[in-house]
């Protein structure tokens, strides 16, 4: 993989984390904070992987979609205890602290 740099997807990168910070610091609950935004996170990561990588479509997806599994997955668990970082607003933030199968599986939520 070697550093390489794309403006535009930098552009987006960009313009998604500044939507992800609106949606944490302005909504509290709802679908667009729990569900819009975990999905508004994986095309953030995605436009990150790819402004800042020579790595193919295909491999950046599957790279997004091992990241993003990983972090629901954890979320099973008490990890942010592990390192002391429960009362973080910040860990809580970035890794989330409740699971939901939906998170996974697209099944519908009232399951």
């Amino acid at each position: 993989m070697k550093l390489q740099f794309n403006k535009n997807y930098l552009v987006l990168a960009h313009s998604l984390f500044l939507i992800e910070l609106a949606i944490a610091f302005i909504i509290k609950t709802g679908f667009i904070r729990y569900t819009f935004g975990d999905y508004l996170v994986v095309i953030l990561l995605y436009a990150i992987i790819r402004g800042c990588s020579s790595l193919s479509v295909r491999a950046s997806a599957l790279v997004v979609l091992f990241i993003a599994y990983s972090i629901e997955l954890l979320q099973l668990t008490p990890f942010l205890t592990y390192f002391n970082l429960q009362d973080s607003f910040t860990a809580s933030l970035i890794f989330g602290n409740t699971f939901h199968v939906s998170d996974i599986l697209p099944i519908p939520s009232e399951l």
